[in-house]
């Protein structure tokens, strides 16, 4: 099939090498390029690189202008394919292609339409998600589903390797909905059930109430490992007022009164435990405010910090 592929975030690259191997790329469409770490340099989007080095075109997109609709309707495309593009696109676009565009979402629709599917998933402790594809239309991941997949959440995952299995799922439900299309097989169904949204995730979402209970915050450790990570600030010894990031920790199973966010004890050669509003935490592995990773019981020993000391 003759395809116009639209991505932006890194996973989208692993989908459009998948597709150059078996089909036709008329274009790529993607967001401008943007200013990255701390010499700010303009970074090309993944996807961009491999459309440069592999001689197919690519569109860069502020708004989707007349010239640049003109010119995508130009490459007369049987199917558009979306992946993490992350932009709307508008009815006048997705109409272009001979049969629409259709979306690859990570996540069982209607539940968690939006940019965060695999995060929220995590935080609300989820034992199942998946892959959906379905046909774009004018409202926010609403369209009709060509085709779903599930898997199954395991309890040591964060969004790191959940995205390594949702990636896997979802190449495959692409290529088959890709297969079915071209086939005249395609019956896509309208959307069931009552939709849930998720937000996009700001870095201060990140920050430890410790009054909340361990599995909560646990869970938001899993959801948000990738960014904005889990952190809480020094109260007290050398480091005080410094913020903490949390790198790895594990569920205890807790019924003392300690205040919530106190050391309640070390654990040789694991790390200590903080109690939360119900259980705890044992913090395994830190990052200190400006410094490296470091296992926790190095942390403390060098903090100032012992069993009584509280977390903010």
């Amino acid at each position: 099939m003759n395809i116009i592929f639209f991505g932006t975030a890194d996973i989208s690259k692993t989908f459009l090498e998948n597709i150059d191997k078996h089909h036709k790329i008329s274009a790529v469409v993607t967001m401008p390029d943007k200013p990255a770490s701390r010499g700010q340099r303009l970074k090309m989007p993944a996807v961009k690189v491999f459309a440069v080095e592999n001689n197919i075109p690519c569109i860069q997109i502020e708004k989707f202008t007349d010239e640049i609709i003109e010119k995508i309707k130009s490459y007369n495309t049987d199917i558009g394919v979306v992946v993490s593009f992350g932009k709307i696109i508008p009815e006048k676009v997705f109409t272009l292609p001979k049969f629409g565009c259709f979306n690859v979402h990570f996540s069982l629709l209607p539940q968690y339409r939006g940019a965060s599917p695999v995060q929220q998933a995590l935080i609300d402790g989820q034992l199942k998600t998946g892959v959906t594809s379905f046909f774009i239309d004018k409202g926010l991941d609403s369209g009709h589903i060509i085709l779903q997949d599930s898997l199954d959440i395991s309890a040591d995952d964060t969004a790191c390797s959940l995205f390594d299995k949702l990636i896997t799922l979802g190449i495959s439900v692409m290529n088959r909905t890709i297969d079915m299309i071209d086939k005249g097989q395609c019956a896509a169904e309208p959307q069931s059930g009552q939709p849930v949204f998720c937000r996009t995730f700001k870095k201060e979402d990140g920050k430890i109430d410790w009054t909340k209970p361990a599995e909560h915050i646990k869970n938001l450790f899993r959801g948000l490992f990738l960014w904005p990570g889990i952190f809480t600030s020094i109260s007290e010894g050398k480091m005080a007022g410094k913020i903490l990031k949390i790198a790895e920790c594990e569920f205890v199973a807790d019924d003392s009164n300690a205040p919530a966010g106190s050391v309640i004890s070390v654990k040789k050669g694991m790390g200590f435990v903080v109690k939360c509003g119900k259980d705890a935490l044992l913090i395994k592995i830190v990052q200190p405010e400006s410094k490296a990773k470091m296992s926790a019981c190095d942390f403390l020993n060098g903090s100032g910090l012992n069993i009584g000391s509280k977390f903010n």
